[in-house]
């Protein structure tokens, strides 16, 4: 019975992300003994949802580099959070062309080069990238999308079409299945992906004026948020962060990226 009360305690120190408290801390201060805290440690990795998996996260790639792809910073800072998290992640994109690809050294378009956002997006997942064909809703707890140019370029047709873009087919079947049932996170301009797939929402993409008022021209409710912080939709299940739309430093980006990842995971 001992053992079942310090269990619990740890679990829902674990489960409300209070990161001060550590083993270490309970041991030092007698809180617990290092026997008990072995078999709490045992308990919860074994035990708890399976194997200490807290929930199956799709994470959805546009491609690889931040001006024809997904953005690396965003997309490895969110991968870190879920891990940290016990998340199982499962990365997926579109296998489709890219609308067209950009030398990420001159900042000009590589005419003639063409890549696929599905074999593009493999370079941040190591290979292990499904085809968003093949993902449903029902497979997974909850979805994020980083930002990057490639959410507005080949997740969608932002980037072109401005208040008149579409949301590529698959992209837009998955968001459809989970909108309003399990929680979906919009990193930088992904919010617009929610703004056209969604109904109603409320979401940030930062302070850019023009953006938000495109946004709120397709449909959302804009709401003006620092780099650090997010926006919580608790009716349709949706967090933003705006990310690199308003960040300079990849610490401030983490620190909104982060919070965006402990709330989607607090939702599902």
């Amino acid at each position: 019975m001992k053992i079942f009360t310090i269990s619990r305690v740890i679990l829902t120190l674990s489960l409300l992300s209070i990161r001060n408290i550590t083993f270490s801390h309970l041991i030092r201060h007698k809180l617990f003994s290092k026997v008990n805290i072995f078999v709490v440690t045992y308990h919860l990795n074994t035990s708890f949802l399976g194997g200490g998996v807290l929930c199956k996260v799709g994470v959805v790639l546009s491609g690889c580099g931040v001006y024809d792809g997904a953005e690396i910073h965003e997309t490895v800072i969110t991968l870190l959070a879920l891990d940290r998290a016990g998340c199982k992640i499962v990365m997926m994109a579109p296998n489709i062309p890219q609308m067209h690809v950009v030398n990420h050294l001159t900042g000009e378009e590589a005419k003639g080069e063409t890549r696929n956002v599905l074999v593009e997006s493999a370079r941040i997942a190591r290979g292990n990238v499904k085809d968003m064909k093949d993902v449903k809703g029902a497979d997974l707890d909850a979805l994020i999308f980083p930002g990057g140019f490639g959410a507005a370029k080949n997740l969608s047709n932002f980037a072109t079409k401005g208040t008149g873009m579409e949301v590529n087919p698959e992209v837009d079947r998955l968001f459809k299945e989970m909108f309003g049932k399990k929680p979906i996170g919009l990193i930088c301009i992904a919010p617009a992906i929610g703004a056209k797939s969604g109904e109603g929402v409320t979401l940030t993409i930062g302070t850019d004026k023009d953006t938000a008022a495109a946004l709120e021209t397709i449909g959302a409710k804009h709401v003006d948020k620092p780099v650090t912080d997010i926006v919580v939709d608790e009716k349709n299940k949706i967090v933003s962060t705006p990310a690199y739309m308003l960040g300079q430093r990849i610490s401030e980006v983490a620190t909104g990226i982060e919070k965006l990842v402990d709330q989607v995971v607090k939702m599902t």
